[in-house]
C-alpha cells in the first residue's frame, strides 16, 4: 500500500504545472506607479479623470496644461508592433502598454492640452472610389515614458521602446494628433457616438482609421509587423505602472 502511495504521489508530483515547481525561473515583478513628474518645481498636477489618477494634466502658473500624463501598464515585451497603446482587453497581442479606460478621455486631455484633432490615415478616394493613401493631419505631439525599472526612474520618448529590426534602430516617426472619429449608431441616431480608438487603435503604428494619435507615414498592417517590434531590453517587467506623457509641440510657422 506505501509503495502504491508513494508512485502515485511521485505521478502527480511529475503532473503539476511548472509554475509549482522550484526549479523555474521566477517572472519578475512589475515595477510600481512612480510619481507624476513635474518639468518644472513650480508647475502643479491636476488629475482629469474622475477616479483621479488615470489621466493627470502638469499645469504652468498661468494654470495653461503643459503637458498630461496617462497610467498606463504595460503588456507586451517581445514581438510584433501595430500599436504603441491601447486599450485594455483590445489589442494586448501587438502593443506594448494598455490603458484600462475611456479613450475618448484620452482625446479630451490632449485637446485640453492644445491639441488640435485632425485626421486619420485615409484610404479611398471619396470622388473615385479608388484605393489612395492619405496621410493623417493633427497636431505634432511628443510622446514620452516615465517608469522606474530596477528601482531607478527612467524618462525618454516611447520610440526608444519601439525597434525598426530593418534600420536596426528605433522608430524614426512622431506621431500626429489624428482624432480618431465618432461613429454613429444607424439603428439609435440619439445615442451616444462610439469614439473608434476604444476598439484598440489610441497610439498607432500601423495605419488605422480610428486611430487617436497615427503615424503621418504610409505603413501597412503587414509592414508593421515585419519591421516594428518591442525593443525587449528597455522595456520594465509586464505589469509594470508607467506614466505616458504627451505634449502638444508648437505649430511650425508657415514660411
Amino acid at each position: 500500500m506505501k509503495f502504491v502511495l508513494t508512485v502515485a504521489l511521485s505521478a502527480l508530483a511529475l503532473a503539476l504545472p511548472a509554475a509549482g515547481r522550484a526549479d523555474e525561473p521566477k517572472v519578475p515583478k512589475g515595477e510600481a506607479l512612480p510619481e507624476f513628474p513635474l518639468t518644472n518645481p513650480k508647475h502643479t498636477a491636476l488629475p482629469l479623470t474622475p477616479d483621479k489618477k488615470s489621466i493627470v494634466a502638469e499645469l504652468n502658473p498661468d494654470k495653461k496644461v503643459v503637458r498630461i500624463g496617462i497610467m498606463c501598464e504595460v503588456c507586451l515585451r517581445v514581438g510584433p508592433l501595430e500599436q504603441f497603446l491601447c486599450k485594455k482587453g483590445t489589442k494586448e497581442h501587438e502593443a506594448i502598454v494598455r490603458a484600462d479606460m475611456d479613450a475618448e478621455l484620452i482625446h479630451l486631455a490632449i485637446v485640453a492640452a492644445g491639441g488640435k484633432a485632425g485626421t486619420p490615415t485615409g484610404f479611398i478616394d471619396p470622388k473615385t472610389e479608388d484605393a489612395k493613401h492619405t496621410p493623417a493631419t493633427g497636431s505634432k505631439v511628443k510622446v514620452l515614458v516615465h517608469y522606474t525599472k530596477d528601482g531607478k526612474p527612467f524618462t525618454h520618448p516611447a520610440q526608444d521602446w519601439i525597434w525598426n529590426s530593418k534600420k536596426k534602430a528605433v522608430m524614426e516617426h512622431e506621431w500626429v494628433f489624428a482624432g480618431s472619429v465618432f461613429i454613429k449608431d444607424p439603428c439609435d441616431p440619439n445615442k451616444k457616438p462610439f469614439y473608434g480608438a476604444n476598439a484598440g487603435d489610441i497610439f498607432s503604428i500601423s495605419n488605422f482609421p480610428y486611430s487617436t494619435l497615427e503615424l503621418p507615414v504610409p505603413i501597412s498592417k503587414d509592414e508593421a509587423q515585419l519591421t516594428y517590434e518591442a525593443r525587449t531590453e528597455k522595456i520594465p517587467p509586464l505589469t509594470s505602472k508607467v506614466w505616458v506623457l504627451v505634449e502638444v509641440l508648437p505649430e511650425e510657422k508657415k514660411k
